[in-house]
């Protein structure tokens, strides 16, 4: 079984245990890793960035926050009002977001989760959408979502053009250059290697539309990231 490296060092802080950094290698940096700062997972809204703000504020009826972490984002929902589920991956995260106060947890990849109920809004920040891992992945998840979503109801998310990385033409042509393979270091244990997707604006409006949704880019800052919103053809 996987070691889920990253949900021991949000245990690790929620505890208030000595920590180490959490180290992120990704392909493009193996040799100079990034250390990622753990409290941020724990953000209180008032360090919520603009376009996550936005996001929360488009929530509307029954919502499902997919890769909730440890549940800044469903407690924010939960305490205005909104009934609100977390999805949540790693155990070890659901156990803190059950502490912490979150009403409803599922501990499922959402590629398994089959609701009772449906959803009128599938919300993913943090760039939540990479879970999907490569460009099928996202299309797969697009169908899957018709699954999950109630007439007339929506995605939510954020994502980021970083074809800006790349000075190469060859070298980003090679395969989508938003698919990016990461890897969690945390005490000297790594996790097993994982896909993660940023999609570009353009690329996503042409893949919505071939899998029959409008796509609206509602907000985009000056460093690529941008908020989208979605939902499907009538």
């Amino acid at each position: 079984m996987n070691k889920d490296i990253y949900g021991e060092a949000l245990s690790d802080y929620y505890n208030k245990k000595a920590t180490k950094p959490l180290i992120l290698y990704t392909n493009n940096n193996t040799d100079d890793p990034e250390e990622m700062p753990v409290e941020l997972f724990f953000r209180e809204p008032d360090d919520f960035p603009e376009q996550e703000l936005i996001a929360l504020a488009l929530c509307d009826g029954k919502t499902l926050d997919v890769g909730a972490g440890v549940g800044s984002h469903t407690l924010y929902l939960q305490n205005v009002g909104l009934d609100v589920t977390a999805l949540e991956l790693s155990s070890q995260a659901c156990s803190i977001m059950e502490k912490r106060g979150v009403k409803k947890i599922i501990n499922k990849n959402i590629f398994n989760f089959k609701p009772e109920e449906k959803f009128d809004t599938l919300l993913f920040l943090m760039n939540g959408i990479g879970l999907v891992q490569t460009i099928a992945g996202l299309k797969t998840l697009f169908d899957h979502a018709r699954n999950l979503l109630n007439p007339g109801g929506q995605l939510l998310f954020d994502s980021s053009d970083i074809s800006y990385y790349y000075t190469n033409e060859t070298e980003k042509m090679t395969s989508y250059f938003g698919e990016i393979m990461f890897q969690y270091e945390y005490k000297g244990q790594k996790s097993e290697p994982f896909g993660w997707l940023y999609i570009d604006q353009l690329e996503l409006i042409k893949i919505g539309n071939e899998c029959g949704w409008i796509v609206q880019i509602l907000d985009e800052d000056d460093h690529f990231q941008y908020l989208a919103r979605m939902e499907i053809k009538v």
